[in-house]
């Protein structure tokens, strides 16, 4: 097994040993571990969404926060990496599709003999972060306050899935850009504000 990247990383990696360790120990334990990438959006009715508790750890609910001026601005943590724009690579796949994932995974175990089964679950292609946030500008029309700040101790570079045998195995496939997630993702945003106004 190669070594994780960073401790957000491994402790999905020790996840999926404490799983496989049980497998081996009950023959009659089936298991299919998802890989996730970069979860993003929120359903299109607005109606389910991501509402971090205090300072958002993830980047779209920052960027829809400070569009919808809750947070002063948003910095973008280094510029010199060895990418098209120099910030940092990740593979945003909507939740709608994610979602989707499990339904033919679920499907997938009834079917098959495997006791244990694994698949990334992404779009196979990545963004870097001044990408999403041109895109989300893009589709909401909405100018983003950002400065460019140093770079944080643990980030890795670029990871993006390696998704081909989810798509052959699951006939599985991610239906939804990426704009339409940044769109839903503000869609949401402002019917959480709009809620909290009337309530």
């Amino acid at each position: 097994i190669v070594p994780a990247e960073s401790p957000y990383g491994n402790t999905k990696q020790i996840g999926e040993e404490i799983i496989t360790d049980v497998a081996k120990s009950n023959p009659n334990f089936k298991s299919t571990l998802l890989r996730y990438f970069n979860p993003i959006g929120a359903h299109p009715s607005a109606l389910i969404g991501e509402l971090p508790i205090g300072v958002p750890k993830n980047l779209v609910p920052f960027i829809t926060q400070t569009a919808a001026g809750l947070r002063n601005e948003l910095t973008v943590y280094g510029d010199d990496y060895d990418t098209v724009d120099g910030t940092c690579v990740r593979d945003y796949i909507h939740v709608l599709d994610l979602a989707q994932a499990h339904v033919d995974a679920l499907v997938y175990m009834d079917e098959t003999n495997d006791q244990i089964s694994t698949f990334n679950v992404g779009t196979g292609n990545g963004n870097t972060v001044l990408e999403l946030i041109k895109a989300f500008e893009k589709v909401t029309g909405v100018p983003l306050k950002y400065k460019i700040g140093p770079r944080r101790s643990g980030d890795v570079e670029q990871v993006w899935a390696q998704a081909d045998k989810v798509k052959e195995t699951l006939k599985w496939q991610p239906k939804h850009s990426l704009e339409n997630a940044l769109a839903d993702a503000w869609k949401w945003q402002q019917a959480t504000l709009n809620n909290e106004k009337a309530s």
